[in-house]
């Protein structure tokens, strides 16, 4: 018979398809070190509470400690039969310290195991991708404080709509990428919480002190149903779904570097070192990292989805369906982190068109609305002048001609409330500092929206 934890329950060797089909090494060996942490926490609570000897604790905690120098400086063995990173490290601690090894898993299960490992993976995780979302958010707080006077077209439906700063738009996505991280950090609450303890699924019988092993562990808080927290995913499931939203933003920027750079638009320069060519055309620079920021975005929807489904119909406590959870949490952090680490690389090298984008928002009758708001301001009722500047671009359109390009007759000809003082309505400029409601795009509203956004990156870091 093989030796497997449960072999006093089977007559026969476990098929070695069976074996290959069932392990998950190659995916969860990155785990060793929170395997072996929580291990030697372990242990050193059966000790407290004399469950083993102290000299017993020592030496599973000294033999742990020389496993994992072994897997950091690549000289230990993985093998397929042994399934996961668990049963690797306590097979190995068999081999170096002998039966001792086997009291190492007193008052618990592989079940809350795992659970403690991924959590802590997961924990540490969360806080290596905030401080990256920390470190994004500047980039676009410190472009925006770099191109404060840059104007360009805004634009709803890819349409050329009305004229903002560019600065304004940097720090949309600077608000969006904050929503990120604050959802990020407060998912850390329900990640952090210890499940170890909590055994197969009924707890232990043994007089353990969960709230030590805690402490040790650095958790603050310990899981209250034992049955919760072997069959608990949410927390998984929360990540990716947060990691989704990060993606959906990151592929929404990727978009519009992508069209912005091209040469329809010309409004930016990638640069050479984040871009790539053509095996055939010679002349092309494509916008490679954007494009696949904006592809791997639907690799981590169907994480979300392959998670959402793996734990859709699961009955309490633990199936092995659940083994499948990794894959999708470790590509999920993989990718969002790979993403994240491009951008904050590529950002600050983008060379910005100025007067390509100045010179985009001169045609598109982008002043109209202005000049219906200032038509309301003169007392006509809003729908009125609506129709009567529509009116005004159509014959605009006819003629070739933009708004502040028709002369004062012209304009007269629409409505008697229009006075001399419109075609100083109607600059870039004049069209931008007068929207001075909080939020939207006056230069004055924009900088003291930046220095908002350092102070709060300051308190974040």
């Amino acid at each position: 018979m093989s030796d497997k934890p449960w072999s006093g329950r089977f007559s026969e060797d476990t098929n070695k398809l069976v074996e290959a089909f069932t392990a998950s090494i190659d995916i969860d060996k990155r785990l060793y070190s929170y395997d072996i942490a929580g291990s030697i926490a372990h242990a050193k609570m059966l000790s407290k509470n004399s469950i083993i000897t102290a000299e017993e604790s020592e030496l599973l905690v000294h033999g742990l400690e020389e496993i994992k120098k072994e897997i950091e400086e690549g000289v230990f063995t993985f093998k397929i039969s042994l399934e996961d990173i668990h049963m690797h490290i306590e097979s190995r601690l068999f081999e170096k310290i002998g039966k001792t090894a086997h009291k190492l898993h007193t008052a618990r299960s592989r079940n809350d195991q795992v659970a403690l490992d991924v959590r802590m993976y997961l924990r540490e995780e969360t806080k290596n991708i905030s401080y990256l979302l920390i470190a994004l958010r500047k980039i676009f707080v410190d472009l925006a404080n770099k191109y404060i006077d840059v104007i360009l077209p805004g634009y709803t439906h890819l349409q050329r709509a009305q004229v903002i700063l560019f600065s304004h738009y940097l720090m949309a996505y600077y608000e969006m990428f904050t929503r990120d991280y604050v959802r990020i950090k407060e998912s850390l609450k329900r990640t952090n919480v210890m499940p170890l303890g909590s055994a197969a699924l009924a707890g232990t019988t043994y007089p353990i002190d969960r709230k030590y092993t805690a402490s040790l562990l650095n958790f603050p808080e310990i899981s209250a149903n034992s049955i919760d927290a072997v069959s608990d995913r949410d927390f998984i499931i929360e990540f990716i779904s947060i990691a989704s939203m990060t993606m959906v933003h990151l592929s929404r920027i990727s978009e519009e570097l992508i069209l912005w750079s091209s040469s329809e638009f010309k409004f930016i320069d990638l640069p050479d070192a984040f871009a790539t060519g053509s095996s055939i055309m010679p002349q092309k620079k494509n916008p490679d990292v954007a494009e696949l920021v904006r592809g791997k975005s639907g690799r981590v929807f169907g994480n979300l989805m392959a998670i959402l489904t793996i734990m859709k119909s699961l009955p309490l406590a633990y199936n092995r369906d659940m083994q499948e959870d990794k894959n999708t949490l470790f590509d999920t952090v993989d990718t969002l982190k790979g993403c994240l680490e491009v951008y904050i690389a590529m950002l600050p090298n983008i060379k910005v068109n100025k007067e390509k984008m100045f010179n985009a928002t001169e045609k598109g009758y982008l002043n109209a609305t202005d000049l219906a708001d200032y038509l309301v301001c003169k007392g006509m009722p809003f729908r009125e002048a609506h129709g009567c500047v529509g009116k005004a671009v159509s014959y605009g359109i006819d003629k070739n001609k933009e708004l502040n390009e028709l002369s004062f007759e012209e304009l007269k000809a629409f409505s008697n409330l229009i006075e001399e003082d419109i075609f100083n309505i109607l600059t870039a400029e004049e069209m931008i500092n007068r929207r001075k409601t909080f939020g939207a795009t006056s230069k004055q509203n924009v900088i003291s929206s930046i220095k908002e956004a350092y102070r709060q990156i300051e308190k974040d870091f």
